[in-house]
């Protein structure tokens, strides 16, 4: 039995509690504030992106293992792929090339 699987995951439950309140936080931007949409807009997205980096740390375990720059150069080619693929896609749709 490894260390990991010993004890109450309290920083399970405190990731979770912090993704539930970048969530919230979301929420009562986009419906209770009286920002202009495009603030409204980067407020959300950047709450997107901390709760995702959140995330990798968090659940993901992004640093644990034998060697976590791998995981780290990993994630990193990932990310660019899908920013390559979505930028991509919108371009073809918007030119037509």
């Amino acid at each position: 039995m490894d260390n990991h699987s010993k004890g109450f995951p309290k920083s399970q439950v405190f990731g979770f509690v912090l993704s539930l309140v970048l969530t919230f936080a979301a929420l009562f931007v986009a419906l209770k504030t009286s920002l202009s949409f495009n603030t409204i807009i980067w407020i959300i997205g950047t709450l997107a992106i901390v709760q995702a980096g959140l995330q990798l740390f968090m659940f993901m375990h992004l640093k644990e293992g034998e060697d976590g720059n791998s995981q780290t150069i990993n994630v990193i080619y990932g990310v660019f792929i899908a920013v390559v693929t979505v930028a991509g896609s919108i371009w073809v749709m918007s030119f037509g090339m």
